[in-house]
């Protein structure tokens, strides 16, 4: 297939030794050495984990060839008979599926994260964050990781927007169960001495306690709701009522646990990683933080935000963006080349390991004035980078996130929402980024919880036509 972007030099990484490859040094920092290898080296770079041979792709053009003008040759890499990484946890579910289950599936599941509907979701995504910010008044003053605190704020929103149920009292074992399952299926994808999940190993058995637990979790929801034979025009009875259009088939039990799982568990990962780094940028750039407070101040008067109120908290907005931007919660998007290709004048085989680097994207410096300094503002100017490819939090082409208006919403309302409530300050020296699937904070972020006077409400102001998209 010819190339339509110009060619590119491909350079192998120095550094790799017999049978192992780089595996040692990615193995210790795989953040740290995607992006090393990439500022050291370029943006077509070839490396080895053991056996297995990755491609990493840092640019733009590269990023569009993959995701978008060539997304048809780069598949998902799920083997059903040998599951790897996430599908060790997520089944063959949305995120990993390909093909025409990944078509159906999405054609299933899109309608329930139309912009359309995020209004309504909105309120029930406020409801659930004053209740949880409720939940801190005996911890003012205090020390709380953050981290911990989003990502327990973010699987209870969810659990009520999707699922129309609380999860609050299984909320920490949902949380550990997540976090040790997404541990492994990293280690499972980029350790190619991972031990088979077979063995009776410790690990191996925690995995599948782990397991049996989120399928416990999972299973009982459907049968529950089959059992009530309730209805909420939520995820979940999108996914029992859908049926194939050309057999009229419903989806089995086995379809139904990985698209419930793969929108828990991804559904919140994301934006609970992504609200933890930018109030760990808030914090540690005293200027921005109260620019924020007074828009929140400015704006809310003392209300709990709504869907319509995002319009006019466009710094809050920036603020996210830009957290997105050098914190993006996939810091690398996977892909196997399902046949000989070619991308910007790098031959690759059938079968070749693909990484697009969205983590170098985000601080490429041909793109990005500045690239490793947190500027909120450059999203208020209107200005862009001169390629759609160099900021993609979300992803790019047919499998852009299902969830994008859902984490646009999402972000900026419970920004505000705590931003009404607290100054959040930084209680620890430094704060690491750990990659393990998703970009999280390595062991947390401490912060002082420090409650805020809120402002007297003034007299209610007239509605603002909407005219303005949420994303």
């Amino acid at each position: 297939m010819p190339d339509s972007v110009p060619p590119f030099t491909l350079v192998d990484v120095p550094g790799a030794v017999p049978l192992l490859g780089h595996l040692g040094a990615f193995k210790k920092q795989p953040l740290e050495m995607l992006s090393a290898w990439w500022r050291q080296h370029g943006d077509a770079l070839r490396f080895r984990l053991g056996p297995k041979t990755f491609y990493l792709f840092s640019h733009p053009d590269l990023a569009e060839e993959i995701l978008v003008k060539q997304s048809d040759r780069f598949v998902k890499v799920y083997n059903p008979r040998r599951p790897h990484g996430l599908a060790l946890v997520l089944g063959n579910g949305l995120v990993t599926s390909s093909g025409e289950i990944w078509k159906r599936h999405r054609r299933v599941i899109q309608p329930i994260f139309h912009r359309s509907r995020m209004a309504a979701m909105a309120d029930r995504m406020a409801q659930v964050g004053e209740q949880r910010v409720a939940a801190w008044k005996d911890r003012e003053g205090s020390t709380i990781d953050i981290a911990a605190e989003m990502m327990q704020l973010a699987l209870e929103v969810i659990s009520q927007t999707m699922f129309t149920t609380s999860m609050a009292q299984h909320i920490e074992r949902i949380s550990h169960a997540l976090r040790v399952s997404i541990k492994y299926a990293f280690d499972s994808f980029s350790n190619p001495l991972f031990l088979p999940l077979w063995m009776p190993t410790a690990r191996n058995r925690e995995f599948h306690s782990e397991m049996r637990f989120m399928d416990g979790l999972m299973y009982g929801l459907l049968t529950e709701r089959r059992r009530s034979g309730a209805h909420y025009d939520d995820l979940l009875d999108l996914l029992l009522q859908a049926r194939d259009e050309e057999t009229g088939e419903g989806l089995s039990d086995q379809e139904l646990r990985d698209e419930a799982l793969t929108i828990f568990a991804a559904g919140h990962e994301t934006t609970a990683n992504a609200l933890s780094w930018t109030w760990y940028l808030l914090a540690t750039h005293p200027e921005a933080k109260a620019r924020f407070h007074e828009e929140v101040d400015r704006v809310l008067q003392g209300r709990t935000p709504t869907a319509d109120d995002l319009q006019h908290l466009p710094y809050t907005r920036a603020v996210f963006d830009e957290s997105l931007r050098l914190y993006p919660p996939a810091p690398a998007v996977h892909r196997k080349a399902a046949t000989n290709t070619t991308v910007g004048g790098v031959s690759l085989p059938e079968g070749a390991f693909v990484l697009v680097g969205t983590y170098n994207l985000h601080r490429h410096p041909d793109f990005w004035p500045n690239p490793e300094q947190f500027q909120p503002e450059q999203w208020l100017n209107g200005e862009r980078p001169s390629s759609r490819y160099a900021y993609m939090p979300f992803g790019a082409g047919p499998r852009t996130c299902v969830g994008l208006h859902f984490a646009s919403v999402e972000g900026p309302l419970l920004l505000a929402l705590i931003g009404r409530h607290y100054d959040l300050n930084l209680a620890q020296d430094k704060v690491e980024a750990h990659l393990m699937v998703t970009l999280r904070p390595k062991d947390g972020i401490l912060m002082t919880l420090q409650p805020r006077k809120m402002p007297v409400a003034s007299p209610a102001r007239l509605p603002v036509p909407n005219t303005g998209e949420l994303s």
